[in-house]
């Protein structure tokens, strides 16, 4: 208890891409997507960087929450896509924001980023509030940083690891950033509960591979590095597309992943309500990861939760990763969905495969 959620933010790049737009790109069309994801629009970004929209939505969640860029502590930022990889996405953000007294690192949990992310600048901060509490504290914890403030930024652009040729993948995802302003109050409930869960991928049902130049690599078979075979290493049966070698794109079995999804969003939601001794009843919103709508109204059933008491927002930004839970909880706000008192959950899930879920009193 005691860290809240006092803003929020959200930027999504300027180009609209309608799936008419994309019936154009490749054989699909409005009817199939909508029917089969809930997706009738997305943002792409043409100009926009990862840092302009982080940076964005970050700036935008402070003002939201009366807090100086000087008084922020702590900057998390979730991806899949930054930047650049030295230094880190975060870096970048807090150079651009100036937050000149902020401890900053990158986090990736795909999908699920938003909530991981969210939990570990939690628990910093708990850990910190007991080691600078006057007195004793109840557990001994080791002098660190002294975290009052942190800033969590989800951001993603899946347009540069997408393959615009496949449109089993290429209509589901979309590029923006969102972010929250969690602050340490001693009087506040603020986060109640929290479950982390990762379950193994064997197949690599949703997975991306990294290539690497190994032009000038000196030392042996260089071949042995790439993707395919990196990817393959730890399967007992090589995909033919691995076999021969991949292209650094997003692949998804969709059965599997709409399987598992399906079921571990709920069962996500059933922990932290469990853990927290609420009813779900008693939860006013769910804000799920954005990643199809049949996903959430299927989980919604099997939770026996009204679709009224679930944001959906995918329909206007699609699956945009790390960023999603953050992009439709600034949603939900604004929308004046969540009220002072209300208990919230927060959902994702993703590559890795990851599970994550967050229960706080708004």
């Amino acid at each position: 208890m005691g860290c809240k959620i006092t803003g929020c933010g959200k930027a999504l790049p300027d180009l609209t891409v309608t799936n008419d737009d994309l019936s154009r790109v490749v054989d699909t069309s409005d009817e199939w997507i909508v029917e089969r994801t809930g997706i009738r629009e997305r943002h792409i970004a043409v100009a926009e960087t990862s840092t302009d929209l982080a940076s964005r939505a970050g700036a935008q969640a402070l003002e939201r929450a009366n807090v100086s860029a000087g008084d922020v502590d702590l900057l998390i930022c979730m991806t899949i896509t930054p930047d650049t990889v030295v230094p880190s996405q975060a870096s970048m953000v807090k150079a651009r924001l100036g937050l000149a007294n902020a401890v900053a690192f990158d986090l990736n949990a795909a999908c699920a980023g938003c909530v991981y992310g969210m939990e570990v600048a939690a628990n910093m901060m708990e850990a910190s509030a007991l080691a600078h509490r006057d007195g004793d504290a109840p557990l001994r914890i080791s002098q660190g940083n002294d975290m009052r403030t942190a800033l969590v930024i989800g951001v993603d652009r899946l347009s540069r690891i997408t393959d615009w040729t496949d449109r089993s993948t290429c209509v589901l995802f979309g590029d923006g950033a969102g972010a929250v302003v969690l602050e340490w109050d001693e009087a506040a409930p603020g986060i109640l509960s929290g479950f982390l869960q990762n379950t193994d991928d064997p197949t690599l049902a949703l997975a991306c591979a990294q290539l690497r130049d190994l032009g000038t690599f000196p030392f042996g078979d260089a071949t042995l590095d790439s993707p395919g075979a990196i990817m393959a290493a730890s399967l007992d049966e090589v995909p033919e597309e691995l076999d021969q070698g991949i292209h650094p794109f997003i692949t998804m079995q969709g059965q599997k992943i709409f399987k598992w999804a399906s079921k571990a969003m709920a069962d996500a939601v059933r922990v932290v309500c469990e853990r927290a001794g609420v009813p779900i009843d008693e939860v006013s919103l769910i804000v799920p990861h954005q990643a199809n709508e049949r996903i959430i109204s299927f989980s919604a059933k099997k939770l026996k939760v009204p679709m009224e008491r679930i944001q959906v927002s995918i329909g206007t930004v699609g699956n945009t990763s790390a960023s999603s839970v953050l992009m439709a909880l600034a949603d939900a706000y604004e929308a004046g969905r969540v009220h002072e008192g209300d208990n919230v959950v927060l959902v994702g899930f993703g590559g890795g495969l990851t599970l994550g879920a967050i229960l706080f009193v708004a």
